[in-house]
Order: structure tokens, then C-alpha cells, then sequence
């Protein structure tokens, strides 16, 4: 298997307008695409360097600390770019 790049890092965030104001205002990224999901009083956007898109951030209002639970406040997850899934050891 070929890692060809990081696709997107994924990060859940306690305070909305702080999180994006330093991933856009201090680091410089741009915003692709914001929806707030009601059912979960939560943000996902979705954040581009130079255009490619590169951090999908979430926000909760009162996330738990980072434990085994997937929706914790920290990463939630790293994915990468593959031309396949081929991976056996040969």
C-alpha cells in the first residue's frame, strides 16, 4: 500500500467560535462547508489548506474528556489517502 497523504484529521472542539477562530483567523485555513446538526446542538466544518480540504472539525456543547468514547473532545480520528487497500505483507 502507497500512503499517498493525510486526507483529514478530525477534531471535536467544547467551544465553537474559539476553535474556528484559530484554525482560520490564526493558522490561515478556509472554510469549505459549516452545518450545524440540531438533533446534537453541534458543528461539523470542514477546513482547507490552500484548497485542499485538510481538518473536519466538531463542536459539542459539553463534550467528555478524551477517554474510549468516539465523540470526546480531542481527535477523533487520522485518515489517509491509499490508491488501494491492498496491504498484505509479501
Amino acid at each position: 500500500m502507497k500512503l499517498n497523504k493525510v486526507h483529514h484529521i478530525a477534531i471535536i472542539a467544547s467551544d465553537y467560535a474559539r476553535s474556528l477562530a484559530f484554525y482560520t483567523d490564526i493558522l490561515g485555513l478556509s472554510v469549505i462547508a459549516e452545518n450545524y446538526r440540531s438533533e446534537r446542538g453541534s458543528y461539523k466544518i470542514d477546513l482547507a489548506l490552500d484548497g485542499e480540504y485538510i481538518v473536519e472539525l466538531f463542536s459539542f456543547p459539553n463534550p467528555p474528556l478524551r477517554v474510549s468514547r468516539p465523540e470526546a473532545a480531542g481527535l477523533r480520528h487520522l485518515a489517509f489517502e491509499v490508491d488501494d487497500l491492498d496491504y498484505s505483507v509479501h
